[in-house]
């Protein structure tokens, strides 16, 4: 997963070619489901998957969001749970405190390689920011404890483990892939690196990244990405019958879905079912909202795991497991009634440790810490955003704000924009909305509470939409108990817009085009945050609902 320049990247999408092929609606199998891709339309990238009896987990990047390195569970392999993270804080320091100038954006935590071998689960990954691989090892992936291990003198870039009859090897790099032996339980290097593969420049672009490791009967095979010349991103599988090789290649998958014809499917797992099935799990790059997932069939040919239908991603598959919708929780809403976070919420960089859920029962409060600027505040607590278009909304009490502070909601990424409460010097209270730092809007606030919501637009599916676009909404209330919402008739504010509940304006309004960068490299993400002068600020729910 390595960082290429903006330009680059639209220079390599401009031409895009992509086989010709008819597909066939699947059928759906006996005992099985047909899903629909995305499995999950929302930012899910540089996945590894693994199965343990009919349990499946898949662990993600999220880069610089704590706790990192998220742990989900599926029966279906469609349907994921978040269960648990790695590690709550990677390292202590000036970069996850966000001190000296420092941060860990578009660094972090990338692409972890997810095993497991008697009894044991190991999980290694690279962070940008601390130019170090990290090897965590637990016995329970729900509970922990986590037991680490530092490679101070190693990069496993886009890393992925083999356990392979008692030795455990790694596979990383990007354009030369490099093989290493690990002692068995991963705590040392024991053979230096070296080049097993060296895959062939194509014109500009990726070059062999993202392996993911496998010994499946006589062969072992290499799946990377790759980015060839006047084409889109695609999927290629080395394999060899010796760990060493030589290698021998094919082209296994190429293609895009949902319109989105310059974002090639490409980087991902295979996994096989109980009953012998397989399957791949391979992000497509989505805009805004990130990178989403699909999960497309494998099939056996002349023993290479062709993906989709003949190498061409399918938008419709069939399942050949029970489906289980229960598992879905990779986002929520909240009612803060627990005294711990929910799962879903990570926190920009470290967590700030002084927030609360029990010092206003029912309300999550959360304290300033002196910085003025998104990029910079500790304690901004966010969650995924949800396409094809989703709707954040929070109820916010700003009593506890002094002057010189500000609280509310924001679209997070680099190119960001917020809504919320500001307190002058004087001590008055108004609604603002920020791009970036510049102010674009403000009007008095007279009411003790206030509803803040952010409408996000990712795939239009409507007349007036704009795609990866979002609207900034506001309601003033008495009362925690006075209905408002949406859905209870309340007059919303757009930028100046008055609006009736459920009738979306198409008037001119403030509208944030939102972009995705790569210094951040993570699609946008709902905050909660509270800036400036030592204050606080107390939100009673946050809804997100997709619509």
């Amino acid at each position: 997963m390595k960082k290429l320049p903006v330009l680059l990247f639209v220079a390599l999408a401009i031409s895009c070619s992509e086989p010709s092929v008819t597909i066939p609606d699947p059928v759906c199998p006996e005992g099985g489901f047909i899903a629909t891709n995305p499995m999950t339309y929302t930012d899910i990238p540089d996945n590894d998957v693994i199965r343990v009896g009919d349990d499946y987990y898949m662990v993600s990047t999220t880069m610089y969001f704590c706790p990192g390195a998220p742990i989900m569970h599926s029966r279906d392999l469609v349907h994921w749970r978040i269960v648990s993270y790695i590690y709550d804080l990677l390292e202590d320091d000036d970069v996850y405190s966000l001190r000296g100038g420092k941060d860990a954006y578009g660094a972090g935590q990338w692409a972890t390689s997810l095993r497991y071998s008697d009894g044991v689960y190991y999980a290694l990954f690279v962070a940008n920011d601390q130019k170090k691989s990290y090897m965590y090892r637990t016995r329970d992936l729900v509970n922990g404890p986590w037991e680490r291990t530092v490679f101070e003198d190693y990069f496993f870039h886009d890393p992925s483990l083999l356990f392979d009859d008692g030795r455990l090897w790694v596979v990383y790099g990007n354009g030369d892939l490099k093989l290493a032996e690990l002692s068995p339980d991963g705590s040392r290097v024991i053979s230096e690196p070296r080049v097993i593969l060296n895959a062939p420049r194509r014109g500009m672009g990726l070059r062999a990244e993202g392996a993911h490791f496998y010994k499946i009967g006589e062969y072992y095979y290499i799946i990377e990405i790759d980015w060839p010349k006047r084409g889109i991103r695609q999927v290629t599988c080395w394999r060899s019958k010796s760990v060493d090789g030589p290698y021998e290649s094919k082209e296994v998958l190429r293609g895009t879905l949902d319109g989105r014809s310059r974002d090639g499917i490409a980087q991902g797992p295979i996994v096989d079912t109980p009953a012998g099935d397989w399957y791949a799990i391979q992000f497509q790059d989505h805009g805004a909202v990130g990178r989403i997932p699909t999960l497309q069939p494998v099939s056996w040919e002349d023993g290479w795991p062709v993906m989709g239908y003949k190498g061409v991603p399918m938008q419709k598959v069939a399942v050949t497991l029970p489906e289980d919708t229960a598992g879905d929780y990779v986002w929520s809403s909240d009612d803060f009634s627990s005294d711990k976070l929910a799962l879903v919420w990570q926190w920009n960089h470290r967590d700030p440790g002084d927030w609360s859920l029990t010092e206003r029962p029912g309300w999550l409060r959360l304290r300033s810490h002196g910085q003025d600027t998104l990029s910079r505040a500790l304690g901004t607590l966010t969650q995924r955003t949800v396409g094809p278009r989703c709707i954040s909304e929070v109820l916010m009490d700003p009593s506890g704000l002094q002057p010189g502070s500000e609280a509310g909601i924001c679209a997070f990424q680099s190119n960001s924009a917020r809504i919320g409460v500001s307190v002058s010097q004087d001590g008055f209270r108004h609604i603002v909305i920020r791009e970036g730092e510049k102010e674009v809007y403000r009007q008095p606030l007279d009411s003790p509470l206030v509803r803040l919501l952010i409408k996000y637009v990712f795939t239009p599916v409507e007349d007036g939409d704009q795609t990866d676009t979002a609207r900034f909404f506001w309601s003033e209330c008495s009362s925690a108990d006075d209905g408002g919402g949406f859905d209870a008739g309340c007059a919303y504010e757009v930028a100046g817009v008055s609006e009736a509940a459920g009738a979306w304006s198409t008037k001119p309004s403030y509208c944030l085009q939102m972009t995705y960068t790569l210094d951040y490299f993570t699609g946008y993400r709902t905050g909660l945050y509270c800036l400036g002068a030592p204050s606080h600020a107390d939100f009673d729910y946050f809804h997100q609902q997709v619509y």
